[in-house]
């Protein structure tokens, strides 16, 4: 469970956040809409100690973040909007790698996940490829497979399937589908509900720095009023 409380978050002289309240729970498909500047990537980044806030608090499955990040990254998997935020190695398979490779597993394991993340996304014949050579589409389900290999218990995706073609949209889709369905508590970021709207169990929108209105319908008429094209 992520359990967010009191948030206040700045970004300079701009508070993004404030007095923000949310709890996830295990399992749960979350997606978390709103404008632009409305702070969805600021809280998700609370998520794993990648920002600090002002005050306030998070706690992933018990823990405090702040106390431990270390335990919160390796719980939540953080997939970037930017993937080039996320590349560590030189070659698609090698980078896919090194989170699982970081957790101490043994080859055949770890050959697994990276064979069963690129699957997922259509990357499994260009394990060997250079990153540096790839589309921005490529990069981004690169950068996808790297955190579905780590296998969280919770997975972050700020604006996932952008630069992202048709097969690949629904590759990806199906693998968010399927963790869901085996107990990884999904969140999405996005301003584009027709990706994910129909995996949802719960869609909460920000605006003016916390949580304004909480659905589980993503043809909510009120989704407008927000920014946000209900569907």
């Amino acid at each position: 469970m992520i359990t967010v409380r009191d948030l206040r978050a700045e970004r300079g002289d701009t508070t993004v956040l404030e007095g923000l309240s949310i709890r996830i729970a295990d399992g749960e498909f979350l997606v978390v809409a709103g404008a632009n500047g409305s702070g969805k990537t600021t809280l998700v980044r609370q998520f794993n100690g990648l920002l600090e806030p002002e005050s306030g608090s998070v706690r992933v499955d018990g823990i405090d973040v702040s106390e431990n990040p270390v335990a919160a990254r390796t719980s939540v998997g953080m997939v970037f909007q930017n993937p080039r935020d996320c590349f560590v190695a030189a070659t698609v398979g090698a980078d896919v790698a090194f989170g699982p490779e970081n957790l101490g597993l043994d080859r055949e394991e770890i050959d697994r996940r990276v064979g069963a993340a690129l699957e997922a996304v259509g990357m499994a014949d260009r394990r060997g490829a250079r990153i540096d050579r790839l589309s921005g589409g490529q990069q981004a389900r690169v950068a996808i497979a790297g955190a579905l290999a780590m296998e969280p218990d919770h997975l972050v995706l700020d604006e996932p399937f952008g630069g992202l073609d048709h097969p690949a949209r629904r590759s990806v889709h199906r693998r968010l589908e399927a963790l869901s369905a085996a107990g990884t508590s999904v969140i999405v970021v996005t301003h584009d509900l027709g990706e994910v709207g129909d995996l949802a169990d719960r869609i909460a929108v920000l605006s003016g720095g916390t949580v304004a209105i909480e659905t589980d319908s993503p043809a909510d008429e009120r989704l407008a009023k927000f920014g946000v094209r209900p569907c």
